[in-house]
Formats: C-alpha cells, structure tokens, sequence
C-alpha cells in the first residue's frame, strides 16, 4: 500500500516552497488573480482530472478521480490574506501592505501537496476527491460565493474536510494534531443600532431627546444577555465595539449609533440574542422618548464537526503522527470561519494543524505583522488528508 507518511515527509520541502511563493504575494478578498494563476498552474502541471476557475466562477476547484468506487470527499483551503504591512523580517516577506497573517498560504500549499499525494496512489483511492482552493475567507464571502457558484454540486460532494494552522488553540505544541467532536468555531454576526433623537444644545436638556443615554442604557442592558439569559455552559459572546455620537461637548446630538458582534455556537442562543438585542434597543430608545433602527449583519454559522467523519479523521492522524500527539481541542473558540457552510451541507469536519515554535517569543496571534508559521509541521496536514481521503468509510 501506498505509504502516506514517508511520501509526504519526502515531499515537504516542496510545500515549504510553495508556501513561501504564496506568503510573498499576498491578495485579499474574491479577486486574487496571481495566487490564483500560481495554484492553477501547479494543479495542471500535476495532471489532476479538471481544473474549473473563471468564467464568472470564485476560486478555484480541481477534481482527482480515483481507481476504486467510493462517493466525493471535498477538502478545502483559504488563500486569501489581510491588509497588514508585514513585519518579520523574513527573506520572502510580502512587500505590497498585505500579508499572510493567518496561515491561509500554508493552507493552500498543504492542498497542494495532497493534491500531489493523491495523484501519486489514485489507483488506492476510493471514489473522487474534489480539491476546493477558497478566497475571501477573511471577510466570509469566498465560501458563499463558491457554494453559489454551485461548487458542492457535479459531482456532489458526500463528505469535506479541512484544516487551520498557527496559533489558535492553546495546549498544543508543534507536532501535534487536535480534534473536537461537535462545535469547534463560533457563529458570527454583526449588529447595528441607530438611536434618534431631538438634538439641541447641552444647557437645555430638558428641550431634548437625548440618542447617548439611550444608547448608553442599551449598551448597559446588552451586556445582561449573556450573563442573565444564556445557559452557562453555552458559550456566547455580545460585543459592542463601536460607538459613535455627537460634535461637541456641549450638544445634544440627533442621533448616535453604535454597532457589535453576537458570537455564539448554537442556533437557538444565536436567535435568542438577536432577538433581545432588537427588544432592548427599541426598549431603551422608547424609555427615553426616541426611537432605534436595529439591523443585523448574517455572518458565518458555528463550525460543527460530524462525529463519524471525525473519528475517521482521528483514526488517519494517529496513523500519521501517532495517537499520543493526538489531542482533543478542550475548548472551542469564538473565532468565526466560513468552513461551517461547507459543514452544513456535508458532513465532514474541520481539524487543527499546530505551527508553534519552540522559542515563545517567535509566536504571534493570526493578524499580528509578525506572524509567522514552523514550517517543519507543513508534511503533517496533506498527509492527516490524504490518508483520510485513502482509509474514509464510505
């Protein structure tokens, strides 16, 4: 049988490579034309099955049939980076006022590089393997776009998989490989919340109708969602983080908005909230004799990991790297990622690829300027994947 993990250990220095073509041309949001030609050119250069990319379609999807009858497991990558001016120092450093500060060039070389893999022993493989390259993660509109584009459809996706490198989760060092079973990443949504009033000047409040202290008490009374109305045991998190209102100190202003983030890993606290957030805002406006427009901003739903793809998926990592650098992640995030709209139209489950160093003070937070991945993990995730995609029950 094909061996899985020598072949990747052998291939290594190849995804390092193009890892750092990637990190040093970093494009953000839904039109990344040069990491784009870069990844179609190495996924044709390979000899996969189809490329599909352009015609008005987002991102780039490739297919790899296999020797063996078995359904379609998708396996999908972000290559889309951010608007930050790199900070390390590194010899292939971007240069442009973007960077790959959230390991999404090492996502896509991964892809890559079990792209490699599984054309390597595609008589062993069972069924097709759909490669989904995604961009826009970071503003969570690639994942949506594609599935528009009908990206989980001809052929239909059964099961998908993924996976996030860096920093994220805590109690990992490099080498290891986490899991969780259910919620991993958090919904996350957007708020706004425009209070009116009847402006005029400071010294005549009482000729007033003051948007501040209606939004001062909501603001207050928001903060009583989470502590008061949601079970304990149920992460969820109400955030406002801006507030704008007035021009000087000694007007009375006709409007002030503020706006937030809800954070949270079930549908039902995910509705509650949103609906007390309509209730307090208008409530409080309406207390102090004004009125509040609230709107909302859908993002992302939680990640949900489905148990039977993911004890698959635990089996193939032990494999790799051997049960006891295999760990459970204790405690889900209330990081938000677009992977959960793949989830929720396939099972499938989205898995932690540690890229820590041993020295502390080289690691940085994901959207820090010096930011930066080891590089010596980067065999682990194509061959976690490919193994997966190799010894999946179907």
């Amino acid at each position: 049988m094909f061996d899985v993990r020598e072949r990747a250990r052998a291939l290594q220095e190849q995804i390092v490579s193009w890892r750092r073509a990637l990190h040093a041309t970093p494009e953000i949001g839904l039109e990344a034309p040069v990491t784009e030609r870069f990844i179609v050119d190495e996924l044709a250069k390979m000899g996969v099955d189809s490329i599909v990319h352009g015609g008005g379609k987002h991102g780039i999807t490739a297919l790899i049939k296999g020797g063996r009858p078995g359904g379609v497991l998708g396996i999908r990558a972000d290559y889309d980076a951010l608007r930050i001016t790199e900070d390390t120092g590194l010899p292939f450093a971007a240069t442009n006022g973007n960077m790959h500060a959230c390991g999404h060039d090492a996502h896509a070389a991964m892809l890559l590089g079990t792209a490699r893999l599984l054309l390597d022993c595609r008589e062993e493989l069972p069924g097709s393997v759909k490669l989904i390259f995604q961009p826009s993660e970071e503003d969570g509109k690639g994942a949506d776009a594609m599935i528009r584009d009908g990206v989980m459809e001809d052929p239909a996706v059964d099961s998908v998989i993924g996976l996030h490198t860096g920093n994220l989760w805590k109690g990992f060092k490099h080498g290891e490989v986490g899991y969780r079973f259910g919620a991993l990443m958090a919904a996350a949504d957007w708020f706004k919340v425009t209070f009116s009033g009847k402006g005029g000047h400071g010294a005549t409040p009482h000729l007033t109708i003051d948007p501040l202290a209606m939004a001062a008490q909501a603001v207050i009374m928001l903060q009583q969602i989470v502590s008061r109305e949601v079970n304990p045991f149920d992460p969820a998190v109400v955030t406002v983080g801006m507030i704008h209102g007035g021009a000087m100190p000694n007007i009375i202003a006709q409007e002030c908005v503020i706006e937030g983030t809800i954070r949270c890993m079930s549908q039902s606290v995910r509705d509650h909230i949103t609906k007390r957030i309509h209730e307090i805002c208008e409530e409080a406006a309406r207390a102090l004799r004004g009125s509040a427009l609230v709107s909302f901003g859908a993002g992302t739903p939680p990640v949900l990991n489905d148990r039977a793809v993911t004890e698959d998926l635990k089996r193939a990592m032990e494999d790799i790297v051997g049960a006891e650098n295999v760990h459970e992640v204790e405690e889900p995030t209330m990081g938000a990622e677009d992977m959960a709209l793949f989830l929720e139209r396939a099972p499938g489950s989205f898995f932690f690829l540690p890229a820590l160093f041993d020295d502390e003070s080289r690691n940085f937070p994901h959207h820090h300027p010096k930011f930066d991945l080891n590089e010596e993990v980067f065999w682990i995730g194509p061959a976690v994947m490919a193994h997966y995609a190799l010894t999946r029950r179907q």
